[in-house]
């Protein structure tokens, strides 16, 4: 294994604790990371003050701990980053990227694509939401694993909010600065989050971020036909059973078998192991997880 620039990550929300399918991403993206001599982060996504759950940050900590799964450099939490995503936010005020938005979604109301109606407004910012501008062309990007993915946000989307009103800053803008500040170069995450990409990569383009690799795993799906997750009741993870959980997650991926042995030497293993081409191309695992 050769060492290279390639830097990875995995950025759980503290909204509960990890289940199979965040487990699935953790170890997915450390494999890719490792098997390709580079470096793996943990980031704690805890912009959305609301919707963390008490103790769920330490909680998610141990569990990585208890699966090996160890970041390479110092964790980062992004509540203790809101200056700089308030400064990003200045520049693009300067540049005119941005502008305020008034409507609430009583306003709004079923309609997913917003329509500009305050983009030449010129309200104050104080107290209002912050969008930022999309323009009428083609955003694509070849994702490692889905393949040749296309966007127009202006048609699919439009105009989208950077800042919330209460001042809550968007998962997008938060996850686009601490990419480029963290000098990621390879983002492998869910399938759920692919149509959040082509917002990334174009808050990306005006803020002249590098571009990012995407690979976008297929999701675990509950008895429901549901994505796993916190908000679905998803079942915490075993920290005893952390062996099977690793050669169950291998072999859901279509890698080769695991030795049931520590984490630590099974990641290893999994690592001299990794293939991306075994990953069935899809949006959805097969089979039922909890």
């Amino acid at each position: 294994m050769q060492t290279s620039n390639y830097v990875g990550r995995f950025a759980p929300s503290p909204t509960g604790p990890l289940h199979f399918g965040s487990l699935l991403t953790a170890f997915a993206s450390y494999c890719d990371a490792k098997a390709n001599g580079g470096e793996w982060l943990i980031r704690i996504e805890d912009t959305d003050i609301p919707r963390i759950a008490k103790g769920s940050t330490s909680d998610i900590l141990a569990c990585l701990d208890a699966f090996a799964l160890h970041s390479d450099r110092p964790i980062i939490y992004q509540s203790q980053r809101l200056d700089i995503y308030q400064d990003v936010i200045a520049q693009l005020k300067q540049q005119h990227l941005v502008y305020a938005c008034q409507c609430s979604r009583k306003i709004l109301g079923s309609n997913h694509i917003y329509q500009g109606t305050c983009r030449h407004l010129n309200l104050e910012f104080e107290k209002q939401a912050i969008r930022l501008k999309v323009d009428d062309q083609l955003i694509c990007f070849d994702d490692r694993l889905q393949g040749r993915q296309c966007s127009n946000l202006q048609q699919d989307l439009g105009d989208f909010i950077l800042q919330r009103r209460d001042g809550i800053v968007s998962y997008q803008l938060a996850v686009v600065v601490d990419d480029a500040l963290q000098h990621v170069t390879d983002v492998v995450r869910g399938a759920d989050l692919l149509d959040n990409t082509a917002r990334q990569i174009w808050l990306g383009q005006q803020l002249n971020y590098p571009k990012l690799s995407y690979l976008h795993l297929p999701l675990a799906m509950n008895v429901h036909g549901q994505k796993l997750s916190k908000q679905n009741l998803a079942q915490a993870l075993d920290f005893s059973n952390a062996p099977y959980y690793l050669a169950n997650i291998a072999q859901v991926l279509g890698q080769l078998p695991l030795d049931i042995d520590h984490p630590e030497q099974m990641l290893k293993q999994a690592v001299s192991q990794w293939q991306v081409e075994k990953i069935t191309q899809s949006t959805q695992l097969d089979g039922v997880f909890t």
